[in-house]
């Protein structure tokens, strides 16, 4: 893989609190244009590691690229620029409670672009608010008056209000029912297509992984051990990924996937084999 085709690329890197250890020697490379799930056990630092890359962790030491920029120890202005270029969703949603969802969203954009005129950004606003499947009137509510998954398509509004390449979300599934969290993953996966987006997805959702992410990188042992497709990852002995992968819910998740690639199948032949029929009408 070329450097060109590596949007996010770590090398060596180690983290601690103290005398406790998070990451050792850790590598990672996120390709462009893919949906990269990390999973891994409690203390494992999946968060750790995203906070890192995204400037709030500084590391002990190694190195952190991304778009080809060294993101360790830059001056304010410089790490300014790259900024711009993603977005973050952390866990929860972390909306401004004092703020209205639009106004919430407003809040990357005026830190950027702050001579914008108060009409543009309200219509930039309530464009994101939409394009993340929330009604147009959640603009002026405050979170404390949305659902748990509503907060959810607002922190994720808030995420895309600069158009990022590159898209952080930390958890986005968790507290939602399968409904609502199904609901979550198709809305990522469109807007990962329709915007072209590099998504780094921090998940414990077994379903997320198998219907949305492209890889999934494992944290175990400080550091990544295996990234790769859930097949090549089932492939490997390491107890901790057999566990997570073939235990109960990993066997449940795999069986809803085929479920759902069965009736896709059935559909599609359902579908050729009517035109026939009509066609004799």
């Amino acid at each position: 893989m070329s450097d060109d085709d590596s949007i996010i690329r770590v090398r060596g890197l180690k983290n601690a609190f103290g005398d406790q250890v998070i990451h050792e020697g850790l590598d990672l490379d996120v390709r462009r244009g893919e949906i990269l799930g990390v999973v891994g056990g409690s203390g494992t630092g999946k968060s750790v590691l995203m906070r890192s890359i995204i400037g709030l962790q500084t590391p002990v030491a190694g190195s952190i690229d991304v778009f080809g920029e060294n993101t360790i120890g830059r001056e304010e202005t410089e790490a300014t620029e790259i900024r711009k270029k993603w977005g973050v969703l952390f866990q929860g949603g972390a909306l401004f409670s004092t703020l209205t969802v639009a106004e919430n969203v407003q809040v990357p954009i005026k830190e950027f672009y702050p001579k914008l005129r108060p009409a543009l950004l309200e219509q930039i606003a309530g464009y994101k608010v939409v394009m993340t499947g929330l009604p147009a009137n959640a603009g002026p509510k405050y979170p404390s008056e949305l659902s748990g998954g509503m907060k959810k398509r607002a922190g994720l509004a808030r995420a895309l209000a600069l158009d990022p390449q590159l898209l952080f979300l930390d958890e986005p599934t968790a507290g939602l029912d399968p409904i609502g969290a199904a609901a979550f993953d198709e809305l990522t996966a469109s807007l990962q297509k329709t915007l072209g987006l590099t998504v780094f997805l921090i998940t414990h959702d077994l379903d997320t992984l198998h219907a949305i992410c492209d890889r999934v990188a494992v944290l175990a042992d400080r550091k990544v051990i295996a990234v790769g497709t859930i097949d090549e990852l089932l492939a490997l002995d390491h107890p901790w990924i057999q566990e997570y992968f073939n235990g109960p819910r990993g066997r449940a998740a795999t069986d809803a996937q085929d479920r759902i690639a069965r009736d896709a199948a059935h559909g599609e032949a359902g579908v050729t084999l009517a035109k026939p029929q009509a066609q004799r009408r």
